[in-house]
């Protein structure tokens, strides 16, 4: 796996263990604008680079935004169990790697996953104990449509694809651990990083906090 951040654990006083920090929305709420600020910003947290047979777009690079296999290639890893999750968006699969995420969990990586509800849902059921959930709302229905249609790279067709496939995804909002809504950028990049800090402290992850308080009372 190809992380955005350098390959030296965190530095944390005491040792912990990495999470998943999930991050989906309905396209166009923000979730790219706020992972990719977590990652120029906090570097204690990489990238999950999934696998996929969706094709590569211009700029893109195997190893960085993707690994990029054709459909018989990522069927032989389903076969033999490599993802510890997987599912079809937009006609092109897209699966989690597993072996490389538990073990840079155990040496205290933390993991950020751009993914929708499907794919929260098989991490969750898989890896319950490392996983926070959180989900994007837009302010409104009315903003969301305005975003998409202002980039002005997809047709009135495709918009409107994306507005149903969008209320489809909002309908599972319940079913993560946390809830923001972005009407202000800023505001919600706040929130998110709070949340991350928040869970990294979390006392079932210092697994450090054992020998240091032992060593307190002795």
């Amino acid at each position: 796996m190809t992380g955005t951040t350098s390959d030296i654990p965190p530095s944390d006083t005491l040792h912990r263990r990495g999470l998943m920090f999930i991050l989906s929305s309905p396209s166009g709420a923000g979730k790219t604008t706020i992972a990719r600020r977590l990652l120029a910003e906090d570097g204690h947290i990489r990238l999950s680079v999934s696998y996929t047979t969706r094709p590569m777009r211009p700029g893109e690079v195997h190893g960085r935004d993707y690994l990029f296999v054709d459909a018989d290639e990522f069927a032989r890893k389903v076969d033999e169990g490599e993802f510890i999750e997987w599912a079809e968006v937009f006609g092109h699969l897209y699966g989690t790697p597993k072996a490389e995420i538990k073990s840079g969990l155990k040496g205290g990586y933390d993991y950020l996953f751009d993914i929708d509800w499907q794919g929260t849902q098989q991490l969750y059921q898989r890896m319950e104990v490392d996983v926070v959930r959180v989900f994007l709302l837009p302010p409104s229905i009315g903003e969301l449509e305005r975003r998409l249609a202002s980039r002005g790279t997809d047709s009135a067709v495709v918009v409107a694809d994306r507005m149903a496939r969008a209320r489809s995804e909002i309908s599972h909002w319940d079913g993560y651990d946390y809830v923001v809504i972005n009407d202000d950028i800023d505001a919600c990049f706040d929130k998110v990083t709070g949340i991350l800090n928040s869970e990294r402290m979390r006392r079932a992850r210092q697994t450090g906090l054992v020998d240091f308080v032992r060593g307190l009372m002795a």
